[in-house]
């Protein structure tokens, strides 16, 4: 019997959105709630991606806030969010750029609210990340990648 378009048709669903990893640090309450001067924030990104099952692929995305005055941490949170993700008809050399642009663009409005939430819970005003192009950061890692040396280990 021939494959119908349906069966070999690419396909992508989501089987599951979910906290991975969750931390929050305030370590100068409650002195901290009394300084008038604005922090300055950092915002750190990083992604990943793995088979877990035939079809299925966990990508992680973990997003890290920092907000200093001067040489004191007001608080640093740090969220992976994580999605487990049903890939099918899409030959294994197309995985990667899904998993590196499409599914952290699926997980970022969660972890957006996961980390405002927790930033609200530690007691500042939230902060609203903005939205970010995963695409574009996507092919900047490869533009980096292809710049490196063939003899250097590639990241993981």
């Amino acid at each position: 019997m021939a494959d119908t378009p349906e069966q070999t048709a690419p396909s992508l669903s989501i089987e599951r959105i979910y906290v991975k990893d969750l931390s929050l640090e305030n370590p100068g309450a409650p002195q901290s709630f009394q300084l008038n001067e604005s922090p300055h924030v950092e915002v750190g990104l990083r992604t990943r991606g793995e088979q877990v099952e035939p079809n299925v692929f966990e990508c992680v995305l973990t997003i890290t806030v920092t907000a200093k005055t001067g040489d004191k941490t007001l608080f640093l949170v740090e969220a992976a969010q994580a999605g487990l993700f049903r890939i099918q008809g899409v030959p294994m050399a197309d995985i990667q750029p899904i998993m590196g642009i499409h599914c952290p663009a699926v997980l970022f409005p969660y972890v957006r609210e996961t980390i405002a939430n927790a930033i609200i819970r530690a007691g500042f005003p939230p902060v609203h990340l903005d939205p970010i192009n995963f695409e574009l950061l996507y092919q900047q890692q490869l533009a980096n990648l292809a710049q490196q040396p063939a003899a250097s280990p590639v990241p993981s």
